[in-house]
């Protein structure tokens, strides 16, 4: 964590230094300093700066900010920005020297969570989530935290966390508040990881409800399986590199001696995590079993289909055989009856006194024939 030289680390004095306030004109001849760049107009979430864990003033700046600032040997600053433009990323560069890689990622966003430290400063990337009831799905949000000697920095990206409710919980606890920006973060870093719970309750319910419409044959089931998996593996994203990073940060915790307590903090703060991330990998592993016995149950589902439309099929068949048969049976006298129902004068047998009856047994024959040979092959 970054050294301080107020005392409550051991007595160690930090390298650390803020850009100094432009000094005063000394003449006519003595042009004032150009800034860097400007600031410009920042829209400051919040900013408030404290002394010995209690507020003493709320600038509404970011310049008035910085000015109250250098006039508070012994005060902390916090600032909350959400989505902040460039020129105040800029500003706030400038003023407290932070890294220009760490101020890229907090205006692109869209990082992983991370822990980098930057001379005596420390960039954190968080991802937060929370549950959405109305339409049963997990919104993350993305927030950075730098964290200096005397000052914190949030910068979020989305609607999760609600940093206001931290702000009030360590102002009720100002002994906690005392101990400066790590207790600062440590509480950010409760916030996020607390924000979890709220999320593993609303996919174990979903989780519970997809089991319960696989089984029942739900048509949709497939495609909200498939919808929660995405949102898991996002889930798993942004807590699975938690558990590493805040084993890093205690080991920087007790390299430069912080309070026992908040130690002891952050302990438990890894604790939630891991238990988190083990739920996420358990969620994932679930869903991955339910679509598969969805699939079984589909494919199941679309062999009794198959075997019924065979079945049907074969039974079809069966009275076509039939009406075929009985078809042919018929067809053999029509066609007898049709060759000696032809009007021809000197057609063979017309006169001839057994003419009706051979064409009647004849008919008969055919007939019983084609009969025996349809009922050998089972067609009648």
């Amino acid at each position: 964590m970054p050294e301080r030289s107020d005392g409550r680390n051991g007595g160690r004095r930090s390298g650390w230094r803020r850009a100094p306030a432009p000094p005063p004109a000394t003449g006519p001849s003595t042009p004032a300093p150009a800034p860097a760049a400007p600031a410009g107009p920042a829209e400051v979430v919040r900013a408030a700066l404290y002394r010995d864990g209690v507020r003493v003033s709320s600038p509404a700046t970011l310049a008035e900010t910085y000015h109250e600032l250098r006039e508070q040997p012994r005060g902390m600053a916090w600032i909350g920005l959400a989505r902040p433009t460039g020129s105040e990323l800029h500003s706030l560069a400038v003023e407290f020297d932070l890294h220009p890689l760490a101020i890229e990622d907090a205006m692109e966003a869209h990082q992983r969570p991370k822990l980098e430290r930057y001379g005596d400063t420390l960039f954190v990337v968080l991802r937060a989530a929370r549950y959405l009831d109305a339409p049963e799905e997990v919104d993350f949000g993305e927030l950075h935290v730098f964290v200096g000697p005397d000052f914190v920095i949030t910068v979020r990206h989305g609607d999760a966390p609600d940093l206001s409710a931290v702000r009030r919980r360590m102002e009720d606890a100002p002994e906690l508040l005392a101990l400066g920006p790590e207790a600062v973060l440590y509480a950010i870093l409760d916030a996020v990881v607390d924000g979890y719970a709220p999320v593993v309750a609303g996919v174990q319910n979903d989780i519970d409800e997809i089991e319960t419409e696989v089984f029942r044959g739900d048509p949709e089931v497939s495609r909200r399986i498939y919808e929660l998996s995405r949102e898991m593996v996002e889930f798993q994203r942004a807590t699975r590199p938690l558990v590493g990073m805040l084993h890093g940060l205690m080991a920087g915790f007790a390299k430069y001696e912080t309070d026992e307590e908040l130690q002891r903090y952050l302990r438990d703060v890894a604790d939630h995590v891991t238990h988190t991330s083990e739920r996420v990998d358990g969620f994932r592993q679930a869903l991955t079993d339910i679509l598969t016995v969805n699939a079984t149950l589909v494919t199941q589902q679309q062999n009794a289909e198959m075997r019924a439309l065979a079945e049907a099929g074969f039974e079809q068949n069966e009275e076509v055989k039939k009406i075929s048969s009985w078809a042919a049976i018929l067809f053999a006298p029509t066609l007898v009856g049709t060759i000696y129902g032809m009007n021809f004068d000197h057609m063979p047998e017309l006169h001839w006194l057994f003419g009706y009856p051979f064409a009647i047994l004849l008919m008969a024959v055919v007939c019983t024939t084609l009969y025996v040979v349809f009922k050998r092959r089972d067609w009648l």
